[in-house]
């Protein structure tokens, strides 16, 4: 019997976008760890013999000494996907003419370094709008993937105030951050958003348990491996076998500070698991990656969404109508 698809991505944050959300000084200046992270994780794939989708920032690609290494990510036989020019997880807030100027800037910084054209798209902190939807869909992307059907958003919002340094007026354009006890009820699986004029967009969902809707994304896992690691594995088969049982292709999701430690770049040891070494956090990945390789095929977005569409002309998926009300 085959087994399932499931899909590996990354957000390549940067140093600066960390810095920029939690309200730092200096993030302006873009300072960059790329030097140190790609060849790290790149190395990490290679060894897992894995390729995966890379989401990358605009304003990185726009920068030249981070050419070099955009530029290898794709040599290595990985995907390029559309992350947001200025990385603002309050994207939801933008209006159509800075949503088309965002989404263009990127493409076109990217099309320049790597020559590859973006057709997927995620938001930065899981940010997103029906226009920012309508816009992807005129401009020829296959996918969106940025919704996380979790009901923990406002608890990630109520630690993100509690713990950045920002001002009254940036809290109040950030207060949409990370979505609403509402977004519990999406679904997990990957649907089709029903657009203007009968025109659908597939939406590929960051993955969470089916059910109880908590994310088991590495992050998490990395969080509970500090704990007690049975416990993570544990958590993890929870996660594997309700998505086996009703049939959800899983989307999962990295971040960069999942596979490197403030040993290697001091300046975010702020960040919650910044602590722990860049080799201790490759271990626990290759363990999950194994671990997810054994239940599913792991493959990249574009293959997940090719398989989705797929499925789609035999079996037609549900497709939420579009509201302007986020």
């Amino acid at each position: 019997m085959s087994k399932q698809l499931a899909s590996v991505s990354l957000d390549l944050d940067n140093q600066w976008t960390y810095m920029k959300i939690h309200g730092d000084a200096g993030w302006e200046s873009f300072p960059s760890y790329l030097d140190a992270f790609v060849p790290h994780v790149l190395k990490a794939l290679d060894d897992l013999n894995l390729k995966i989708t890379f989401f990358v920032v605009g304003q990185d690609a726009a920068i030249d000494q981070n050419k070099e290494y955009l530029q290898e990510i794709v040599r290595r036989g990985h995907e390029i996907g559309n992350h947001s020019f200025q990385h603002e997880s309050w994207l939801h807030t933008y209006s159509r003419a800075e949503i088309v100027e965002e989404l263009a800037k990127t493409e076109a910084c990217i099309e320049a370094v790597t020559g590859v054209k973006t057709d997927g798209f995620r938001g930065p902190g899981f940010s997103w709008s029906p226009t920012l939807l309508e816009v992807l869909k005129e401009r020829g992307y296959k996918y969106d993937a940025s919704t996380l059907p979790t009901y923990l958003g406002p608890i990630a919002r109520m630690y993100y105030f509690w713990t950045a340094n920002l001002s009254k007026e940036e809290r109040e354009e950030r207060k949409g951050l990370f979505g609403s006890f509402k977004d519990g009820l999406r679904p997990v699986k990957p649907y089709f958003w029903k657009l203007e004029n009968e025109q659908t967009l597939m939406e590929i969902p960051v993955t969470t348990i089916p059910f109880i809707k908590t994310p088991f994304h590495f992050s998490y896992l990395l969080f509970l491996s500090g704990i007690s690691r049975p416990l993570m594995h544990l958590y993890l088969n929870i996660a594997i076998h309700a998505c086996k049982a009703t049939g959800t292709q899983p989307s999962y999701l990295l971040h960069p500070l999942d596979l490197i430690g403030g040993d290697q770049v001091p300046e975010l040891k702020f960040f919650p698991g910044m602590n722990i070494s860049s080799a201790k956090k490759i271990e626990v990945f290759t363990e999950v990656m194994n671990k997810l390789a054994r239940h599913f095929t792991l493959v990249n977005m574009s293959e997940h969404a090719a398989q989705i569409a797929q499925s789609n002309r035999k079996n037609k998926f549900r497709v939420p109508t579009l509201s302007h009300q986020v």
